[in-house]
């Protein structure tokens, strides 16, 4: 679902009571353990975290008007997501995430390339998620970012 909200608190308000709290905790989650130089904004009718231009002038190379995406939240029609770039390019993040997941979640991990999917609002693993978050500095992220930009010119 989209959501035509000015801002973070502004897009909560938005959403189904029943959704209000866990994006609320997700949120506060994400950026109590976010390394610094993300900066907090909405993007595609979501919540995101980016690296603003202010540290990475070329942007986000779809549209170089737009920072560099890393993390967003989102409520959407059948579940909550978190969409972690690091987890769509970083193999070992990737690896790490899906042998800690079943750890503290009982049912079955649901994601796409960077997306994972909270059908039910109790099985989001708030401290799997933190420590997902503090894993990659703005620093790591823009120079794998390069380098995945690097390959795919060469292509």
């Amino acid at each position: 679902m989209e959501y035509t909200a000015k801002g973070p608190d502004d897009y909560i308000l938005q959403l189904p009571e029943e959704r209000k709290s866990a994006i609320e905790k997700l949120r506060l989650t994400v950026k109590q353990n976010l390394p610094s130089g993300f900066e907090e904004t909405m993007a595609y009718g979501m919540i995101a975290y980016v690296v603003p231009h202010q540290l990475y002038p070329p942007g986000y190379h779809v549209k170089p008007e737009e920072p560099l995406p890393f993390i967003s939240i989102a409520s959407q029609k059948n579940y909550i997501a978190l969409y972690h770039m690091g987890i769509y390019m970083i193999p070992e993040l990737l690896d790490w995430f899906r042998e800690a997941y079943p750890k503290v979640v009982p049912t079955k991990l649901d994601m796409g390339k960077s997306c994972i999917r909270f059908k039910k609002v109790s099985s989001i693993p708030y401290e799997l998620i933190a420590e997902l978050s503090g894993k990659v500095t703005v620093e790591e992220y823009i120079g794998r970012y390069e380098r995945e930009i690097a390959l795919i010119k060469k292509k």
